[in-house]
């Protein structure tokens, strides 16, 4: 592949940590779909080889568990975008035997937040998308835009039987991080509890830890070259 930059999208600041590195420009927009369109807007795609969406993701799929990790073939949204086969045969190749599944499949691109066990699994139903995120489709759209190739790799945070809870939806700032203030008040409210904080901190955490392994595992320029 011609030399370049990389970009990697994603919604939390978390993940652009773990993605950052040689060859590798990642920009994100708090989990705000909108947010991250408008940044995308104002990057210019000069120097860019290719456009992966990494992070973590809802699951829509029953077999699947938090941090098992899926590549990629394509992506449903209101359009239906393709991953590059190559990069994404790279992807796989390079995640063969890490803990956990690696599988390839659709991921399902949505404007809101996926809560409900039955939302997710009539998305399932309808799309046949491994899990759901809020960036994979703002990306494939700017690398289709831009004739890029896409790619994504995403981590199963929360499965497909958990509904996430509610107060999850509106827990990031505006630069990605987790809202603590955001967290206390929907305790101190009753819109969230104390069970659902330590269930979703478990999965988060397993998501994570996938994440950083793939991360360590594809090296510079995200596996892409």
């Amino acid at each position: 592949m011609a030399p370049g930059t990389v970009l990697a999208v994603m919604g939390l600041a978390r993940e652009a940590r773990i993605a950052a590195g040689s060859g590798v420009e990642t920009i994100q927009a708090g989990g705000n779909p909108a947010r991250l369109r408008r940044a995308l807007d104002e990057r210019p795609s000069h120097g860019l080889r290719a456009v992966v969406s990494f992070g973590i993701a809802g699951g829509l799929d029953p077999a699947l568990r938090p941090g098992d990790v899926i590549v990629a073939t394509h992506l449903d949204a209101q359009t239906r975008f393709p991953a590059d086969p190559a990069i994404g045969r790279r992807l796989f190749e390079a995640l063969h035997g890490l803990p956990g599944r690696v599988v390839a499949g659709g991921l399902a691109g949505s404007d809101v937040a996926v809560m409900t066990i039955a939302d997710k699994a009539s998305l399932h139903a309808r799309t046949g998308a491994l899990a759901v995120d809020m960036e994979s489709h703002v990306a494939a759209a700017y690398a289709a835009r831009h004739a890029l190739p896409f790619a994504a790799l995403r981590v199963v945070c929360d499965p497909a039987e958990r509904a996430l809870p509610a107060f999850a939806a509106t827990a990031l700032t505006p630069e990605g991080e987790p809202d603590i203030r955001a967290v206390l008040g929907a305790l101190l409210r009753g819109r969230a509890r104390i069970s659902e904080l330590i269930r979703l901190g478990r999965d988060s955490s397993a998501a994570f830890a996938s994440l950083a392994r793939c991360r360590t595992r594809l090296g510079p320029d995200l596996g892409v070259a």
